[in-house]
């Protein structure tokens, strides 16, 4: 008999993570019921968001490096910085990358896609205050999906791009229904 298991997604939070990107996305998708690990990047497992609302993670990102996830979900805000400079992150994207598995980032966050070689040539959106770095950015398009990479621009498309995540993780027609049931 096969069972089906749902997805699972790893969604890093490093301090200054912006909340709406992080937190959207992520309630989005436990309601399709997705499995959804959030791993502080930092040693200890509250991590304070852009605006000072404070998340408590499910775990750190030192304790759940090894195990392997069907997206790794990237917020974007100031803590982007944190991501950039963090070695384990480059080589949980690019392992992610080369395993043909998801990749997901938001606002500033596609820049650490970018550090790593992944969006050359391939269509993506970031937010604004990127585009120096990312001149080729779609800067019209609230979320770009291509192949196993989706972007998005920030905090004003984080439900566009919660729902884009269940869509491609679950079916169009989860995504649909809980576009319906959140009055969206």
């Amino acid at each position: 008999m096969f069972i089906k298991t749902m997805p699972t997604v790893l969604a890093i939070l490093p301090e200054g993570f912006e909340e709406i990107e992080a937190v959207t996305p992520i309630d989005l998708l436990r309601r399709a019921g997705v499995e959804v690990t959030t791993a502080a990047l930092a040693d200890d497992t509250p991590v304070t968001g852009r605006t000072g609302i404070t998340v408590r993670a499910d775990t750190t990102l030192a304790r759940v490096a090894g195990n392997t996830y069907d997206l790794l979900f990237l917020p974007g805000g100031p803590g982007v910085k944190h991501l950039r400079a963090d070695p384990r992150v480059a080589a949980l994207v690019k392992a992610q990358a080369a395993a043909g598995r998801w990749l997901a980032a938001i606002c500033a966050a596609p820049t650490v896609l970018n550090d790593a070689g992944l969006l050359a040539g391939r269509r993506h959106t970031a937010h604004f205050s990127v585009a120096a770095e990312l001149p080729a950015r779609l800067a019209d398009e609230r979320v770009v999906i291509d192949g196993k990479i989706i972007t998005s621009r920030g905090a004003g498309t984080a439900l566009d791009f919660g729902l884009a995540l269940v869509g491609q993780l679950i079916s169009p027609e989860k995504s649909r229904e809980i576009h319906a049931s959140i009055c969206a």
